[in-house]
């Protein structure tokens, strides 16, 4: 706070004014305006970046936010400039006269238009002023001359329906007086680069309307640490209770550019205002390179390749992730109050290597899903399947088809075709013209927040990054599917695939007579699915985590010495390598694909069920095979609880609890419920329960529920003896079908026999509900049934069942039906479930 006061001090005598008279600037045009003196009142005078760096600098440095020292050179300095010799009106008139839809003619007006600004001197009241002000940012940062970066700010951007990211252009590691006012005039003639030039015809926005301010700012040393990318909000479905960091080493161009896939990590908003530490789901990136700073001075900034090291762990440590959290929290928090409506942020961070502070140099309005209608969701299926040609990272939830155009640098985008689909290594901003006319996106490079990810999500067309060797793999001409609709990794398939679109408006679905919950396993989709109108989750398998996610028998962690073969061992230990422990890396993987789930869900109810493996399927993760016996029928064997109180499997079991309450206790996820599948019998629930509590989740503790699946026809005998342990049930309509009729459900030979509507297993079924309901318990149904027969579902309704839980897809389908049927607005009086959300 001394040094900002120092700088304001000095920044007023350099213009002939002491603080006492500072008032006196407002009676004409100001060059220069230190960023404690800037609010975003003055965006205007000093564009977009610089109106939020001032606004964060003088009212957000008590919350602990940390705003590089600055100031800014008004659009009056670039007025003044381009009043040299008319050069603005011969700028502006050619620019009417320009079809920017030309490529060749836009990249040769640009061309010229920066050259002419870029050679202008100064005049010299600008260049005085400029002298003066950066003189007083080095007396008070302690130094001769500071290293400082140069950026643009345009008083068009970082506006609510337009991001216009990397329009124009930043300079960094600036020293020196003559570095800088060549560094600002260039940064003037960036207002004319190719990509800035068709962006704002694009938009409509007349040439002459927009001007450029231009901001000085302390450089961070972050080439010798780490800088990154936050975004409020999760930027591929927009998913509000979630702030997404990214980050990789060196300067944070390379991950804005998208030369580098970045390390990812997703905090949950609600239970970090409460005081938890919840980061959801941490992703390592492989960080290849990084940009450093250069002492030569034709080359600031050069690239170089990370080490091993450094590519193995992250690049910021839990305390420095929620940090930033919390910093983008109170960012957006105070945006929100400034605009009077909520707004995501869109930040840039960075660490300095020398003082391993966290510091703020950018923020900005997110833009994609602020022009979006809320609440309106698009559902994009593959309708069939193909064969897998490259994959990455997914931008987005979209699909589309098309021919392969490969392009290797910019001079190769003059033969792009529309409807083609753009892989390159990475994109430029630049490029932004053909971006435009592509229907897909494929890079080498990238990450979620880089050039090519947010352009692409503002266009509206699928995006796969970090693909890897994508340039290498696609043909140029061969027609391909981008699909970024299956989760986290976004895939590309040969050949034009079918698929399907649906909008689904939440606002517009009736609500039906029973609530309505999802079954989910892909932590992947949950961000999406989450914004479905449901009333939480109401089957998380937690089997399908250990398989998709993890990938090792639970047991071979616990016991590594009993896996005979070495190279199965060495693989195990591979993947648990930066997770401090064999252990750690299984509740560790565990716990964020569930925190994840019920992260997007919260504060709605998700219920977890715990691992039902048949041993079959435990034998095919890694070192399982050690761990599992060869039954003859594993569908009616060692499965469910019969597992997790048994010595053979108990280590594991307590595994899975750990993960439970690191998702509840220090993640504050207490929406998260617990249940036992198949259970047979009452002592094996009480041995199951005793269990529970010997590794800390004790029922009724915290709020925590414990239900029990009604799979197994004793279920439904004893369902009121059930109703004393558990507190509520689950029905699984396959084993229960299963169990009833005597069929083996995998058997193809008695396909034509099972059937979840014989009336055997529907009488079970209203048995269930009017004891369970006479014990005060609840009764839901998580099985396949009602998804697929909306007949079962009226059923379901007609006997008094308290939640059905479907299919994501099936959802709209099913709500519609039942209000329908039903002609009914609200749900019946007596549930016990919590109504469907809108």
């Amino acid at each position: 706070m001394r040094r900002n006061a120092r700088w304001r001090r000095d920044r007023a005598r350099s213009r002939g004014f002491s603080t006492s008279h500072a008032h006196c600037i407002a009676t004409a045009p100001r060059i220069v305006v230190a960023f404690p003196d800037i609010t975003l009142d003055l965006l205007p005078e000093v564009g977009g970046k610089n109106a939020s760096l001032g606004e964060m600098a003088a009212s957000l440095s008590g919350a602990g936010i940390r705003v590089p020292p600055g100031f800014a050179l008004t659009v009056e300095a670039y007025r003044r400039h381009l009043r040299t010799d008319g050069l603005g009106d011969e700028i502006h008139d050619e620019l009417d006269r320009l079809d920017v839809a030309d490529i060749p003619a836009l990249a040769r007006v640009s061309a010229g238009i920066r050259a002419r600004i870029a050679q202008s001197p100064l005049p010299a009241d600008v260049a005085a002023a400029l002298r003066d002000a950066y003189a007083s940012l080095s007396r008070a940062c302690g130094v001769p001359a500071a290293d400082v970066a140069v950026r643009s700010s345009a008083t068009a951007e970082d506006l609510p329906d337009a991001s216009f990211a990397g329009q124009q252009e930043s300079y960094l590691h600036v020293r020196g007086m003559d570095d800088l006012d060549r560094a600002v005039r260039r940064c003037m003639a960036s207002l004319f680069t190719d990509r800035a030039i068709a962006y704002r015809a694009h938009h409509g926005i007349p040439y002459r309307q927009v001007q450029l301010s231009v901001g000085v700012q302390k450089m961070v040393r972050s080439d010798l640490a780490s800088a990154g990318v936050v975004f409020t909000l999760d930027p591929d479905s927009g998913l509000r209770d979630v702030v997404l960091v990214t980050g990789s080493f060196g300067l944070g161009e390379a991950v804005v550019q998208g030369r580098v896939n970045a390390d990812e990590f997703w905090v949950h908003k609600s239970t970090l205002r409460e005081g938890f530490r919840p980061i959801l789901r941490r992703e390592l990136g492989t960080k290849a390179l990084k940009l450093v700073y250069d002492e030569r001075d034709d080359h600031p900034v050069r690239e170089e390749a990370t080490s091993p090291a450094e590519r193995a762990r992250f690049v910021l440590d839990d305390d420095e992730v929620l940090e930033l959290a919390r910093a983008a929290l109170a960012i957006e928090e105070h945006y929100s109050r400034r605009h009077g409506r909520p707004t995501p942020m869109d930040i840039e961070w960075a660490k300095d290597g020398e003082q391993g502070e966290l510091y703020v140099v950018q923020a900005r309005p997110e833009t994609v899903h602020a022009q979006r209608k809320r609440g309106a969701l698009e559902m994009f299926r593959l309708k069939e399947k193909g064969r897998v040609v490259a994959r990455g990272k997914s931008v987005g939830t979209r699909i589309a088809s098309g021919p392969v155009r490969v392009v290797h640098g910019a001079e190769e985008l003059g033969a792009f075709r529309e409807g083609e689909i753009l892989v390159a290594e990475t994109t430029d901003p630049d490029w932004e013209p053909v971006l435009r006319r592509a229907v897909a996106v494929v890079t080498d490079a990238g990450s979620r927040t880089c050039h090519a990810a947010i352009l692409s999500r503002e266009i509206g067309i699928p995006c796969v990054v970090g693909a890897g060797d994508a340039t290498r793999r696609l043909r140029p001409g061969e027609i391909v599917t981008v699909c970024c609709a299956e989760g986290d990794e976004g895939r590309v398939y040969s050949g034009a695939l079918a698929f399907e679109r649906e909008s689904v408006d939440p606002a517009s679905l009736p609500r039906p007579p029973v609530p309505l919950l999802l079954n989910l396993a892909d932590p992947d989709t949950a961000f999406h699915y989450a914004q479905l109108p449901s009333s939480g989750v109401g089957l998380l398998r937690m089997e399908f985590l250990v398989s998709n996610w993890i990938g090792v028998h639970p047991m071979a962690l616990v016991h590594p010495e009993h896996i005979a073969e070495p190279a199965e061992r060495a693989e195990i230990e591979r993947r648990a390598a930066s997770s401090g422990g064999l252990e750690e890396y299984f509740v560790a993987r565990l716990a964020s694909g569930i925190a994840t789930i019920a992260g997007a869900f919260h504060p709605r109810p998700v219920i977890l069920r715990f691992s039902d493996f048949k041993s079959n399927e435990y034998a095919k993760l890694l070192g399982g095979r050690a761990f599992e016996p060869v039954e003859s029928n594993p569908m009616i064997g060692w499965r469910g609880a019969s597992r997790y109180y048994d010595p053979r499997y108990r280590e594991g079991f307590a595994l899975e609890c750990r993960a439970v309450r690191r998702v509840r206790e220090e993640m504050g996820l207490s929406n998260l419920k617990v249940m036992v599948p198949f259970c047979r019998t009452l002592t094996e629930a009480r041995l199951v329960l005793a269990e529970m509590e010997k590794n800390g989740l004790r029922r009724g503790e915290n709020g925590l529920e414990a239900w029990v699946m009604c799979e197994i026809p004793n279920n439904v005998v004893l369902a009121e003896e059930f109703s004393e342990l558990f507190d509520g049930f689950s029905i699984g309509s396959n084993d229960l079908t299963q169990l009833t009729l005597g069929v083996d459900r995998d058997s193809p030979l008695l396909a034509h026999v099972f059937d979840e509507r014989d009336p055997g297993v529907k009488r079970l079924i209203e048995q269930v509900v009017q004891a369970a309901h006479s014990k005060g318990r609840r009764v839901g149904i998580c099985g396949q049934a009602p998804s697929d027969h909306a007949d079962f579902a009226e059923f379901l309704v007609d006997v008094g069942i308290d939640s059905i839980s479907l299919t994501p897809d099936s959802l709209p389908g099913v709500a519609r039906r039942l209000a329908k049927r039903t002609r009914c607005d609200a749900p019946p009086t007596g549930r016990s479930a919590p109504l469907l959300r809108a």
